[in-house]
């Protein structure tokens, strides 16, 4: 009499519909992971610049360098120590000493990450 119909999508329907999700997420997906690593590495830059500004600002007002990142805090030149996005450690930190052996203290910070930047200069020349 009647005939049976039923209510939903057939199985080509979701094969189908699954994989245009596939092929859109084939052409998303690595430009979402290249954006975050160019992020990171512009936050790098940042906290470097920062970090690089007020070590020269203390041993302005000063007279010598930090012994320590956490000094920096302490004195209130930074509220606190910045992460390393590449390592996401505020530990990681590579300090460098002035090469005038009457100066000691902390004169460079740079990055102790692995790898290189898209550029390809190794995270911890930046």
């Amino acid at each position: 009499m009647f005939g049976y119909r039923r209510n939903g999508f057939t199985l080509i329907e979701l094969l189908i519909v699954l994989s245009i999700i596939a092929l859109l997420l084939t052409i998303a997906a690595p430009r979402y992971f290249n954006s975050i690593d160019r992020s990171k590495e512009t936050i790098l830059k940042e906290n470097l610049k920062v970090m690089r500004s007020m070590i020269d600002k203390f041993y302005g007002d000063n007279g010598r360098y930090p012994d320590t990142l956490d000094e920096l805090v302490e004195k209130q030149y930074v509220r606190a120590v910045p992460q390393d996005p590449i390592t996401e450690s505020t530990t990681t930190w590579v300090l460098e000493a002035s090469r005038d052996p009457e100066l000691k203290g902390v004169y460079n910070v740079k990055s102790g990450g692995q790898g290189k930047a898209r550029d390809g200069t190794p995270y911890g020349e930046l």
